[in-house]
């Protein structure tokens, strides 16, 4: 079982989250709702989870075909629905920027098997039809994309 603790620290909207580590990190919701911007709005948490779930899966995918990836970043952008409550993700796009010495037929892959099999967030948008493409750079050329 999963506990994560939160409290409100800042605001009406400001709350400190922990894990059972101890790890923390700020939610608040927008100034024009009511928040102080004291941390991430709770759907760009998901978001972030996207990112870090994915992002484990292509390095260990890429370690394990022997690849040598010396950086990895990305940009994940995201459209919410519009006039609907709860106005969930409509569409979210991936840009997965790879840097070592890396086939990109492999990143390909790596990213195609994460965003597909492997990763949970991905599959939990899926499920909430959002539309979720992406691409791969590698060494700062395009390898990939799924627009």
């Amino acid at each position: 079982m999963v506990r994560i603790q939160l409290e409100r620290t800042n605001g009406d909207f400001g709350f400190e989250v922990k894990d059972a580590m101890g790890n923390t990190l700020h939610t608040d919701s927008s100034p024009e709702s009511g928040g102080k911007d004291f941390g991430f709005r709770p759907m760009q948490l998901l978001l972030a989870g996207l990112g870090g779930c994915s992002g484990i899966d292509i390095v260990s995918i890429l370690n394990k075909q022997r690849q040598q990836v010396d950086g990895f970043s990305m940009t994940i952008e995201g459209d919410r629905e519009t006039g609907k409550e709860p106005s969930l993700w409509q569409d979210v796009h991936i840009l997965f920027h790879l840097k070592g010495t890396i086939d990109p037929d492999k990143a390909k892959k790596a990213c195609e098997l994460s965003m597909e099999k492997y990763c949970s967030v991905a599959a939990t948008l899926r499920e909430a039809h959002c539309k979720l493409t992406w691409e791969v750079k590698v060494n700062d050329l395009s390898s990939y994309s799924t627009k």
